[in-house]
C-alpha cells in the first residue's frame, strides 16, 4: 500500500487527551473494512460540522479500521457544478464518528463540533489505489447526503496540505444549488435534532427504506366491537348519488402535524365508488359516470361481497411487472376494452346496509370495511393498506418504491363529500433539468408565459428532443419575468429535432401558432410523475429557472419571484436569503405563530424602502394563511394566522420581513398567556446598561415570584418574557395584565430613576431605558421569536439563556446570515421550560401592591 501515513500517529501527536474531550482510544481497529456501528458488512461515514477558527465540515470515511478525513470549508453540495475544496487531514479513530462537544481553547481544532450527517458509504473504485492516484468515487446513504460523489486530489501528495475537491456526480439525487442548499436547509446535528416530519426538504428521490419506521395499521376492533360500531351508526338509506371525499395537496410532510394519522398509498389510477342497491352493483367514477358496463368482470367480483346496500370507496389501478400501479397500462386497458386486469383497492365505506357511517371515525370505518372484506379479498379486490408512523418516513419509502405518493388521513375524521384538511396528499415527483426550446403566450394575459416547451438531449448531446410542456408552478409576476428573460433569446427557428418537435400552432387559435422559439441556452428544473411510453413527461410542475438572468426560485414548492433581489444594501442579503431563513427555522418559529393573530411587516422595496404593517387579509392570496373569525375583534376586519410552513414561506414570498403576534391565542383571545417587557434604550445608552437593565428586571420578577425568559429583540434592545397560565378560571384579562406591567415598570423607574423611565418618547429616555409595558394591551403585538427585523443588517429576535446574557454584544447579535449556524451548535434549548411553566399573576400583584 502506497499510503505513507502511520494510522492515527498524527491524531495522537496533535492532541492532549488530558484536556480535550475527544476520544483518546487512538488505536486503529482491525482492518476488516467492515463498518463499526453500521450494518454488518457495510462501511460507515460521518460528516462533522466544526466551528473551529473557520467553520468547516469534516468528511470521514471508514477504511482499514480508521476514518479517512477531509476538511470541507463550504460543506457538501448536491449541485455537480459546485466543486468544493476538501483538504485531507489526519486519520481519525472509528470512535470519533459519534463525537460531539467543545474542543477547549488553545487545543488543536478548538471549537464546537456536531455530527451533521451519518450513514453508510460504498466505494465505486479500489480505495487504496484511489488514494494513491488521487481519485475516489463513492456512494453515500446518509440522513442528509445520498447518491454518487467524487473526491479528486489537485496537488501532489506529500505537501504540507493535501487539497482535494469534492463534488456531486450527476444522478437522480443531483440538483442545483439555487434550488437546494443542503448545508443551509439542514444545519443541525442529526443526534440532537433527528430529521422528522418538520424536515423542510429532502433532495433525494425517495429515501432510505430501511429508515422508515412506518408499520401497517391493522384493525383494532374485534368482531363484537365492529358489530357494535355498525349498530351505533344512524339508520339511513344509501343515496342514489355520492360525491367522494377528496384530499388536499400538502407542500411537505410538515403539514401533517401531531399524532393520530394513518397513511395510505396514493394510487396512480381512477377513483371508483361502488353503489349497492336494488340487488345489483353499479361502479361510478369520481364525476358520477356509470362505468359498470366497462368493467363487467370487476363488477361481478364486487357482487360476491355480502352487502345489501351502501357505498364503497376505492381506486382502480393496473399493476405493472414490478407490482406498482401503471397509469398508462390502466388507460390502455380502457382504450382497448381489456379491463380484466384492473384491480380495485378499497379504503372507505361511507354507507353500509342501511346505516350512515360517515360520522364514525376513519379507523372505525376501516375496521368495518376490513371485516366485510374478510374471506372475499381476491387479486382484483383488495383492502388498501394503512401505515402508522411519521409522514416523512412513509413518504420516503413510497418514493423509493417509485409510487406516486401517500394520502395522510386523520384517524378520527368523518367522511365528507368535499376536499378537506383531514385528508392530505403528499406526492413523489421526479425532478430533472430540461432545456427550454420555446414558450407559448398566456392568452388571458399579454406579456406572460403560458407554458414552456421542454426538450432534452440524449446523453447530454445531439439534437434537442421535445418531451412536453410545463404550465404550472409560477404566479403572474414570475410568468411575466420569465417571458422577459426568454424574449432576449427569441429566434425564428425551432431548436427541436424535426422528428421530435411539437406541432406548431397546437396550443393557440392564432394564425401561425402561439409558440415562440428560443435559443436553447436556458434550463428549467421540473418535477413530474413519470415518463410516458412515447417519451413525454406526465404532470409536470415548474420548480426553478436556470440560465442567464434567472428570476424564479422555488423553496418548498412556493414560487419565489426575484430571489436575487437585494433587500438589505448594507449586507447584500437577498429575498431568497430571507425565504431560506424562514424555511430553515419553520419548526422553531411556528410554535410562536400558530394559534395567534399576527401582524405582518412588509417591505416590497427591502429594508431601505417603505415598510407597512398588515393585520388583515385584504386579498393577500397567500396559500395556507388563515383569516380568523371577525368576531374575535369586533369592529375590525378578520385578523390573520400563520400556522403552517406553506403560509410562512408564502408570506416571505410576498415580502413579509417581520412577524408580530398577540399575547393571547385564538381559543382564549381575551386572556393573555404572557407578559412582555421590551427594553428600549434611549439615545446615549451603552449596551452594558441594557444588559444591566435586563438583570434588574429579572431581579424584580424573581422577587415577585415570576420566572422569566430572555430573547434579543433583533434591534437595539432585549425582550423579557413572562409566561402566565391563561387556562385557569382566575386568569386575567388584558386590562389587568397591562395594569400589572405598568405598575412593575413604574416601580423600576421610581426605584432606579437613573436607569429606567416609565414614559415613552425619545425626550423622556435620553440616557435611560424605557421598559415598554404598552405591548401588553389588547391588540398590541411584539416581534415573534426567530422573526427577522426590517432594519439594516436583518437582525433576528433570538431566544437566549440568562447565562448567555453577559456574552451578548447587542440586540441584533445574530442576523439571517449567521443565526442558523448559531442554532445548529445550540446544545440545549434556552427556552426549554417556557411552555411547561404554569404560573399566575395573582401573588405577584399582591406583592407589588404591598
Amino acid at each position: 500500500m502506497a499510503e505513507k501515513r502511520q494510522p492515527l500517529a498524527d491524531y495522537r501527536a496533535r492532541r492532549d487527551f488530558a484536556l480535550t474531550p475527544e476520544p483518546a482510544d487512538a488505536r486503529p481497529k482491525a482492518a476488516s473494512r467492515k463498518g463499526g456501528g453500521a450494518a454488518p458488512g457495510s462501511l460507515s461515514f460521518v460528516v462533522q460540522k466544526h466551528a473551529a477558527t473557520r467553520l468547516h465540515y469534516d468528511l470521514r470515511l471508514e477504511w482499514n479500521g480508521v476514518l479517512l478525513s477531509w476538511a470541507v470549508p463550504k460543506g457538501p453540495s448536491f449541485d455537480p457544478a459546485e466543486k468544493r475544496i476538501a483538504v485531507r487531514t489526519e486519520d481519525h479513530p472509528l470512535s470519533y464518528a459519534t463525537f460531539e462537544g467543545t474542543i477547549p481553547a488553545r487545543q488543536y481544532g478548538a471549537g464546537e463540533m456536531i455530527v451533521w450527517d451519518r450513514g453508510t458509504w460504498r466505494p465505486e473504485v479500489d480505495v487504496d489505489r484511489g488514494l494513491v492516484d488521487g481519485k475516489l468515487v463513492f456512494s453515500l446513504d446518509g440522513e442528509k447526503l445520498a447518491g454518487l460523489w467524487e473526491l479528486v486530489r489537485i496537488r501532489k501528495p506529500g505537501e504540507k496540505q493535501e487539497p482535494w475537491i469534492l463534488f456531486k456526480k450527476r444522478d437522480a439525487w443531483a440538483q442545483p444549488l439555487a434550488a437546494y442548499d443542503v448545508v443551509r436547509a439542514l444545519p443541525d446535528s442529526v443526534i440532537a435534532r433527528p430529521l422528522g416530519p418538520l424536515r423542510t426538504r429532502d433532495p433525494r428521490a425517495g429515501g432510505n427504506e430501511a429508515k422508515a419506521k412506518a408499520t401497517p395499521a391493522t384493525a383494532v376492533l374485534d368482531a363484537v366491537a365492529v358489530a357494535a360500531a355498525l349498530a351505533s351508526a344512524p339508520l339511513a338509506e344509501a343515496p342514489a348519488r355520492l360525491s367522494p371525499q377528496l384530499a388536499t395537496l400538502a407542500a411537505s410532510p410538515a403539514a401533517v402535524r401531531g399524532e393520530g394519522w394513518l397513511h395510505e398509498i396514493k394510487f396512480d389510477g381512477y377513483r371508483v365508488l361502488a353503489h349497492y342497491g336494488a340487488g345489483k352493483v353499479r361502479l361510478h367514477t369520481r364525476q358520477g359516470h356509470d362505468w359498470t358496463a366497462k368493467m363487467k368482470s370487476l363488477a361481478a367480483v364486487f357482487e360476491t361481497l355480502e352487502i345489501e346496500s351502501g357505498w364503497l370507496d376505492g381506486e382502480l389501478v393496473v399493476l405493472g411487472a414490478d407490482g406498482t400501479p401503471n397509469f398508462n397500462a390502466l388507460q390502455n386497458a380502457f382504450d382497448g376494452a381489456a379491463t380484466g386486469g384492473i384491480v380495485c383497492f378499497l379504503f372507505d365505506v361511507p354507507f353500509l346496509d342501511g346505516r350512515d357511517l360517515r360520522a364514525l371515525p376513519l379507523d372505525t370505518r376501516r375496521a368495518i370495511l376490513q371485516a366485510r372484506l374478510e374471506g372475499h379479498e381476491t387479486e382484483r379486490l383488495r383492502l388498501s393498506a394503512a401505515f402508522e408512523g411519521d409522514a416523512a418516513s412513509v413518504l420516503a419509502s413510497a418514493c423509493r418504491m417509485r409510487l406516486e405518493g401517500i394520502v395522510c388521513k386523520r384517524r378520527d375524521s368523518a367522511y365528507a363529500s368535499k376536499r378537506t384538511g383531514s385528508w392530505l396528499k403528499l406526492k413523489c415527483q421526479r425532478r430533472e433539468r430540461f432545456v427550454v426550446g420555446g414558450w407559448t403566450d398566456r392568452e388571458a394575459a399579454v406579456g406572460e408565459v403560458g407554458s414552456l416547451l421542454l426538450g432534452t438531449r440524449e446523453a447530454g448531446s445531439g439534437p434537442l428532443r421535445w418531451v412536453g410542456n410545463v404550465g404550472t408552478g409560477w404566479d403572474a409576476r414570475a410568468a411575466a419575468s420569465m417571458r422577459r428573460t426568454l424574449a432576449a433569446f427569441e429566434t425564428d427557428r425551432s431548436p427541436f429535432d424535426a422528428d421530435h418537435a411539437p406541432e406548431r400552432g397546437r396550443w393557440s387559435r392564432k394564425a401561425g401558432g402561439g409558440e415562440h422559439w428560443v435559443r436553447p441556452v436556458v434550463e428549467v428544473e421540473v418535477g413530474f410523475a413519470e415518463w410516458t411510453p412515447d417519451g413525454h413527461i406526465r404532470h409536470p410542475v415548474f420548480h426553478a429557472l436556470h440560465g442567464p438572468d434567472a428570476a424564479v426560485a422555488k423553496p418548498l414548492s412556493v414560487a419565489i419571484s426575484h430571489p436575487t433581489r437585494v433587500i438589505d444594501a448594507s449586507t447584500g442579503l437577498t429575498k431568497l436569503d430571507l425565504v431560506r431563513w424562514y424555511e430553515s427555522v419553520a419548526d422553531r418559529i411556528l410554535p410562536h405563530l400558530a394559534g395567534r393573530p399576527v401582524s405582518l411587516v412588509r417591505g416590497p422595496s427591502g429594508v431601505g424602502g417603505t415598510l407597512f404593517f398588515q393585520k388583515h387579509g385584504e386579498k393577500l392570496g397567500i396559500p395556507g394563511i388563515v383569516e380568523l373569525d371577525p368576531a374575535l375583534w369586533p369592529g375590525h376586519p378578520a385578523m390573520l394566522e400563520v400556522g403552517n410552513v406553506e403560509a410562512l414561506i408564502g408570506c416571505a414570498q410576498m415580502n413579509v420581513i417581520e412577524f408580530h403576534t398577540w399575547n393571547s391565542i385564538v381559543g382564549r383571545i381575551d386572556r393573555p398567556d404572557r407578559v412582555i417587557f421590551d427594553l428600549d434604550p434611549g439615545e446615549g445608552v451603552a449596551w452594558a446598561q441594557v444588559q444591566e437593565a435586563a438583570l434588574l428586571v429579572r431581579a424584580l420578577l424573581d422577587e415577585l415570584g415570576l420566572a422569566s425568559w430572555l430573547k434579543t429583540s433583533g434591534g437595539k434592545g432585549l425582550h423579557v418574557v413572562v409566561p402566565i397560565d391563561a387556562t385557569k378560571r382566575s386568569s386575567l384579562d388584558y386590562d389587568a395584565v397591562k395594569a400589572f406591567s405598568r405598575r412593575a415598570v413604574q416601580h423600576l423607574a421610581k426605584t432606579i430613576p437613573q436607569r429606567f423611565v416609565a414614559r415613552s418618547g425619545g425626550a423622556n429616555r435620553v440616557g435611560r431605558i424605557f421598559v415598554d409595558w404598552i405591548r401588553n394591551g389588547r391588540g398590541a403585538t411584539t416581534a415573534a421569536a426567530f422573526s427577522a427585523r426590517a432594519r439594516p443588517g436583518l437582525g433576528v429576535s433570538m431566544p437566549v439563556s440568562w447565562e448567555a446574557l453577559p456574552s451578548l454584544t447587542g440586540g441584533a447579535q445574530w442576523s439571517i446570515a449567521d443565526a442558523r449556524e448559531h442554532l445548529s451548535f445550540e446544545a440545549v434549548d434556552p427556552w426549554a421550560g417556557y411552555r411547561a411553566c404554569r404560573q399566575t399573576l395573582a401573588a405577584a400583584i399582591r406583592r407589588l401592591d404591598a
